[in-house]
């Protein structure tokens, strides 16, 4: 197994159909390797199960010292008390600008314009994709190196890379600008 270092240029984000094991024995896993945030996706989930969810992953988060987003609803932040929340651009843009009461708050981008309308909005970070092939979009290309490095040489904001992402194209995505990068399937597995 990697060290612990190694890990704290990444984003967790989660989906607990890929878990191997007890989707919270595998987020315990995960904020051992002490990455440097861990976004709860798991979008299918209805509110009041995610919600529950949030609950315990926050703890183990807390626990862990790793910062915790919640995806994509305001309402459960607030309840539970979490001060990160990731944001997919539409949604912000419904809002037209950062909602108040988060310490941090991310949003997808795919492009140029993306991240200039996300960073106008508000958004501390701007999560980046899809930069490699991935199976989690299927058929999608992914828009390379060059195109991450693009967006980070303008961005005044740290870009974090997603989309097929693994341990062992990191140090290319560091070279390329970003701050780090988001890895879904790699958490979920180990």
């Amino acid at each position: 197994m990697p060290s612990l270092q190694s890990y704290e240029n990444f984003i967790a984000v989660t989906d607990r159909s890929l878990s191997r094991r007890d989707f919270l024995a595998q987020i315990e896993v995960i904020a051992s390797l002490h990455p440097c945030a861990l976004i709860l996706r798991e979008k299918d989930l209805p509110g009041e199960d995610y919600q529950d969810l949030a609950v315990r992953v926050q703890e183990i988060c807390r626990a862990k010292d790793v910062p915790f987003f919640v995806h994509g609803r305001i309402d459960t932040a607030r309840a539970i008390g979490c001060r990160c929340l990731h944001l997919p651009l539409p949604a912000l843009r419904a809002l037209g600008r950062r909602p108040a009461g988060f310490d941090l708050v991310s949003t997808s981008c795919h492009s140029m314009e993306d991240m200039r309308e996300a960073v106008s909005l508000g958004a501390d970070r701007i999560i980046l994709g899809t930069i490699f092939e991935t199976q989690c979009k299927k058929g999608l290309r992914g828009k390379g190196l060059a195109f991450l490095r693009e967006i980070c040489a303008a961005s005044p904001v740290p870009v974090y890379a997603i989309g097929g992402i693994k341990e062992d194209t990191l140090d290319a995505v560091m070279a390329s600008g970003a701050a780090g990068a988001c890895m879904m399937s790699g958490f979920m597995i180990k």
